[in-house]
């Protein structure tokens, strides 16, 4: 069984290339030839393929992962200094609404909406 990695991957059209690492071919593969659980493919994906040759050259028959993709969130997440600061912006902003909510208020439209948007930032970050 060849083995390779996903080149390109298009699931709005439902097919992509995976390149071949023995060959170093590019081998045609289809929607239709994913397992059940596999929505779509992601390049740098890993994965075990037969081949069949068709007339507009070699086809992949049936596809398996051998491990997911490089997470590309993973790639691009701040440094840990750079997230420590986003941190300590957090715990300002929510020790700011603390107090305010333990005078009987709710902090304001702009306010909710900023901790709300560095809360997210930082989780994002973090679950990556």
């Amino acid at each position: 069984m060849p083995r390779g990695k996903v080149k390109f991957y298009d699931s709005e059209k439902g097919f992509g290339f995976v390149l071949d690492d023995e060959t170093g071919e590019s081998v045609y593969v289809h929607a239709s030839t994913l397992p059940d659980d596999v929505p779509a493919l992601r390049p740098g994906q890993k994965v075990d393929f037969d081949i069949a040759d068709s007339r507009r050259g070699p086809q992949v028959l049936s596809l398996r992962l051998l491990e997911p993709a490089p997470s590309v969130v993973r790639a691009r997440r701040p440094k840990p200094e750079d997230m420590a600061g986003m941190v300590e912006d957090l715990i300002r902003l929510l020790d700011d609404a603390g107090n305010g909510l333990r005078q009987g208020r709710y902090p304001d439209r702009g306010h909710s909406q900023k901790i709300a948007t560095v809360l997210r930032g930082v989780a994002d970050n973090f679950e990556s």
